[in-house]
């Protein structure tokens, strides 16, 4: 994604909070696998299944 301005990256919607996050470097090999824009959405997955 060399050269590819901010905007442009791709994004995708956290499973817990809803909030939109961006495509970033250290995720570069597992986007596909990515659901959570943080830590602590991680650490709360459950708490969002039952809300």
């Amino acid at each position: 994604m060399k050269g590819v301005k901010k905007h442009d990256l791709p994004q995708k919607i956290c499973l817990v909070c809803g909030r939109p996050f961006t495509w970033r470097k250290k995720w570069e090999k597992v986007w596909d696998e990515v659901k959570y824009c943080s830590d602590k959405c991680r650490q709360n997955k459950n708490t969002a299944s039952q809300a």
